[in-house]
C-alpha cells in the first residue's frame, strides 16, 4: 500500500486527470463478461475508487447499474459533473458503504493497489450476491516498445527506483502480471494490449498526472517533464505520441 496522502495527491488534479489519463479499450470489457460468467447489461456493479469515472462510464455504456464509490473531494466532484445521473457514494474499498449482498460485480479499475487488502476483500465478499466476481484492473504503459522502455528508465531514474515498478498509477509494468493479487484467491487473468494517439501535450499531461509528480509538485516535476517534451518533440515530430498499453484484468469469485 501506499500512503493516504499520495492516494488522495488526485484531488488537486481531478480536471487534469479527467482531461488527459487513457480510458480502457472495449476488449477489456469483454473479457470482464467472460472471466466473471456475467453480462453487465442489467448487472449491478459497484466501481470503487471509481476517481473522475473512466471505468465507470465504460461500465454504464455497457448497461450495467453502476453505483460509483470514491473517498476523494475534488475526484467525486469532477465524477459527478461528468456523469450526473450515476449513483455516487462516498467511501473506499476498506469500508464499502454498500448493503450485503447487493452486487453482481464489484470492480476496481487502477485502484485496487490504494486498499489494504486484508479489509478490501471481505468487503468486496460481502456485498457481493452468491456467485458474484470480483474485477480487478491496471492500465500500465507498455515497455515492450522501445521508446516506452526507454521513458520508462528516465522515470525510475528521475525517481530513484531503477529496481522497482514505476509509478503504480499509470507507470509502466513489469514482466508478468504487473500488480500483486491477494493471497489466497483462484484469479484468471488477462493482458489486453492497445493504443492511443494523442497530442504531446496531452501524453505529458498524463504523466505529470502520476501520484508520484503530483507529490513532488510542478516546479519539481517540471525538471523532468520539460526535457522529456524536447525528447519527445524529436521523436514525434508531427506533435503526435502514439501511446502504447497493456490492460492487466484478474477475476475471481471470492
Amino acid at each position: 500500500m501506499t500512503t493516504p496522502a499520495q492516494a488522495r495527491s488526485f484531488d488537486a488534479a481531478a480536471a487534469v486527470y479527467a482531461a488527459n489519463r487513457p480510458s480502457y479499450p472495449p476488449a477489456l470489457l469483454d473479457a470482464v463478461e467472460e472471466l466473471a460468467g456475467l453480462r453487465l447489461a442489467g448487472s449491478r456493479v459497484a466501481d470503487v475508487g471509481a476517481g473522475t469515472g473512466l471505468g465507470t462510464a465504460l461500465l454504464r455504456a455497457r448497461g450495467a447499474r453502476v453505483t460509483a464509490v470514491e473517498p476523494g473531494d475534488g475526484m467525486a466532484a469532477q465524477l459527478r459533473r461528468t456523469l450526473p445521473g450515476v449513483p455516487l457514494v462516498r467511501g473506499d474499498g476498506d469500508r464499502l458503504p454498500l448493503r450485503s449482498g447487493s452486487c453482481d460485480l464489484v470492480t476496481y479499475a487502477q485502484a485496487w493497489h490504494w486498499t489494504d487488502p486484508e479489509r478490501s476483500v471481505p468487503e468486496a465478499r460481502r456485498v457481493l450476491r452468491p456467485g458474484g466476481a470480483l474485477a480487478l484492473w491496471w492500465n500500465d504503459s507498455d515497455a515492450t516498445v522501445p521508446w516506452v522502455a526507454a521513458q520508462d528508465a528516465r522515470l525510475r531514474h528521475f525517481f530513484g527506483a531503477e529496481e522497482t515498478a514505476a509509478a503504480q498509477d499509470g507507470g509502466p509494468a513489469e514482466d508478468g502480471f504487473p500488480r500483486r493479487l491477494p493471497a489466497g484467491r483462484d484469479f484468471a487473468t488477462r493482458r489486453i494490449p492497445w493504443t492511443r494517439r494523442v497530442p504531446l501535450d496531452v501524453h505529458l499531461a498524463n504523466i505529470g498526472s502520476y501520484s508520484d509528480f503530483l507529490m513532488i509538485g510542478p516546479e519539481a516535476a517540471g525538471t523532468f517533464l520539460v526535457p522529456e517534451r524536447e525528447r519527445l518533440a524529436a521523436l514525434f515530430p508531427d506533435g503526435v505520441v502514439e501511446e502504447h498499453y497493456v490492460v492487466s484484468l484478474a477475476v475471481t469469485h471470492p
